[in-house]
C-alpha cells in the first residue's frame, strides 16, 4: 500500500506539471490538442472544443500536446510525406506547392495549399503505414501553420507556457511542506522507541515503545544517529541493545538485523519532537526549507559534473523507495519528502537543456532576440545531446538504487 501511495504521489506531481502547461497555454491563446491522464495510447478519449481528453494506457503522470512547437520546414514534408509520394506520384505537385511556400517563407501560400493536399491524400490508395505517416504529417503541418502555433507566439507567451510546469511544481513544494508544518512535522529524532514493527528483529527481542536506547553491543549511544549507524554497520551480525525501561536498565538480544532497502535494520520507529505552527508560521518555515533545499540542489549540480555527487543521484525507483518508507513512518514526513521531490523536478526541468523546459525557455529567448525561429535541425541536434545526458543520469541513478536496494 505504501508503494502505491508513493507511486501515486510521483504521478500526481507529473500530472500537475503538465496541467500547468495546459491551462496557461489556453489562457494565452494556444489551444492544446490533447490532454491525457497517463500517456498514450488512449484507453478512453473524448473530444471537447477541439481538445482531445483521454486516459492513457501508461498510468504515470500526464501528457499535453501544444500545437506547433517548431516552425514547419520544407524537409518535414520529405520525411513525413515521402512514403506517400513514392506510392502515389500524383501527390508530388500538391506536396511541392506547400513546400515552395515554406521555402519562400510564405506561410499564407503554404497554408492555402493544405486543403487540396489533404483531399488528395484522403483519395490516394496508400499502404496503411504510408497513410498513417501522411496523416500524422498533415496534422503536424496543420498545427505548425495554425494561428495558435507555439513557435509563432510572442516570447513572453511562450516562456509563460513553458515555465508554468516547473512553476506548479514549485508551488506544490511550498504547499506540501506548509501543510506538513500545519499538521505537525517531525522535528529532532531521539533515542526513544515510538513503534515496533510486528515480526521484526526488534519485536523478537522484546523491544517496546517507550524504551530508550542507551547502548548497542555495550557501546554508548548518545544520540539516535549513533544508534542508527551502529545497527547499519553491523553487516547482519548479531547485536544486542541496552535500553532504559521505566527505572530499569535491560539488555535485549542478541539478534540479527534484517536487510531492507539495502540497509540493516531492527524494525522500530524512533520518537521525535513535532514542529507544529499556525498558517503564517507554517508558510514561513516552508519557504525557508524550500530555499535551503534549492541552494543544496544548485550546489549539488557542479559536484555531479566533477563526479563527487554521483553516489547521491537517484532514479524513480529510489524516489519511490524513499517515499514509501516515509509513508510507513509518518504522513507529514511523506509530505515534506514529496515537496522536496516536486522542488527537485522543477529545478532539474529548468536546466537550459533541450528537451527540458529550461531548454525551451532558453531557445524562446534566443528566438525573441533574433526575431526569427531557430531551425528544427538545431533543436534536434541540441535535444540529442540533452537526451544523451539525461539517459546517462538515469543510468547512474538506477545503478545507485540497485546497489542500495541490493546492499551493494
Amino acid at each position: 500500500m505504501s508503494i502505491f501511495v508513493a507511486i501515486l504521489g510521483l504521478a500526481v506531481l507529473i500530472l500537475l506539471h503538465e496541467a500547468g502547461h495546459f491551462f496557461v497555454a489556453r489562457a494565452v491563446g494556444m489551444n492544446p490538442r490533447r490532454f491525457y491522464l497517463g500517456f498514450p495510447p488512449a484507453l478512453v478519449k473524448v473530444t471537447r472544443k477541439g481538445i482531445e481528453y483521454g486516459i492513457g494506457a501508461i498510468p504515470l503522470g500526464g501528457y499535453v500536446k501544444i500545437p506547433g512547437m517548431h516552425r514547419p520546414a520544407p524537409s518535414d514534408l520529405d520525411v513525413q510525406l515521402g512514403p506517400a509520394v513514392k506510392e502515389d506520384p500524383s501527390l508530388f505537385p500538391k506536396v511541392a506547392r506547400v513546400k515552395r511556400g515554406l521555402e519562400a517563407e510564405d506561410l499564407e501560400a503554404a497554408r492555402a495549399a493544405l486543403p487540396e493536399l489533404e483531399r488528395a491524400i484522403e483519395e490516394a490508395e496508400l499502404s496503411p503505414a504510408a497513410a498513417r505517416a501522411a496523416q500524422r504529417g498533415m496534422t503536424e503541418l496543420g498545427d505548425g501553420l495554425s494561428g495558435d502555433a507555439y513557435w509563432a507566439q510572442r516570447t513572453w507567451k511562450r516562456v509563460a507556457v513553458i515555465f508554468a510546469g516547473p512553476g506548479v511544481n514549485i508551488l506544490l513544494a511550498i504547499l506540501f511542506v506548509a501543510v506538513a508544518y500545519l499538521i505537525g512535522a517531525p522535528g529532532d529524532v531521539n533515542r526513544t522507541v515510538k513503534n515496533v514493527q510486528p515480526d521484526s528483529p526488534a519485536a523478537s527481542i522484546g523491544l517496546r515503545p517507550g524504551d530508550r536506547l542507551i547502548a548497542v553491543n555495550g557501546r554508548p549511544t548518545p544520540d539516535f544517529d549513533t544508534v542508527s549507524a551502529r545497527i547499519r554497520g553491523s553487516d547482519g551480525k548479531p547485536i544486542s541493545v541496552t535500553v532504559v525501561r521505566g527505572d530499569q536498565v535491560k539488555i535485549l538480544g542478541p539478534v540479527r538485523p534484517e536487510k531492507t532497502g539495502g540497509r540493516w535494520i531492527l524494525g522500530f520507529e524512533p520518537a521525535w519532537s513535532e514542529k507544529q505552527y499556525g498558517l503564517g508560521g507554517a508558510l514561513v518555515h516552508s519557504l525557508d526549507d524550500n530555499w535551503q533545499a534549492t541552494k543544496s540542489i544548485i550546489t549539488f549540480l557542479p559536484r555531479l559534473v566533477t563526479g563527487e555527487g554521483r553516489k547521491e543521484v537517484s532514479s524513480p525507483v529510489g524516489i519511490v523507495d524513499v517515499s514509501s518508507r516515509a509513508v510507513q513512518l509518518n504522513f507529514p514526513l511523506y509530505l515534506i519528502i514529496l515537496g522536496l521531490i516536486s522542488l527537485s523536478l522543477a529545478i532539474l526541468n529548468l536546466l537550459p537543456l533541450l528537451p527540458l523546459d529550461g531548454g525551451h525557455i532558453l531557445f524562446s529567448l534566443i528566438e525573441g532576440i533574433r526575431g526569427r525561429a531557430v531551425g528544427r535541425e538545431v533543436y534536434e541536434r541540441v535535444s540529442a545531446i540533452g537526451i544523451a545526458l539525461f539517459l546517462v543520469l538515469m543510468f547512474i541513478g538506477l545503478s545507485n538504487d540497485i546497489n542500495r536496494l541490493g546492499g551493494g
